[in-house]
């Protein structure tokens, strides 16, 4: 039993070791995410156009 938390707990510092620096992105001094609009079309139940626009940054 003893070992068993002994390696979740490992595997769980593991884990969020190579989780933090991830999180952190991109985002740095003087960074600027690229953004647009997107459209997208459908059609309600009645076959009414629906445009609906979306704003997507990465």
């Amino acid at each position: 039993m003893r070992n068993l938390i002994l390696a979740a707990a490992i595997a769980f510092t593991a884990a969020a070791s190579f989780a933090a620096p991830s999180q952190a992105g991109y985002y740095s001094y003087g960074y600027q995410p690229a953004c647009f609009v997107k459209k997208i079309k459908s059609y309600d139940y009645y076959g009414n156009l629906i445009i609906k626009r979306v704003r997507v940054c990465h």
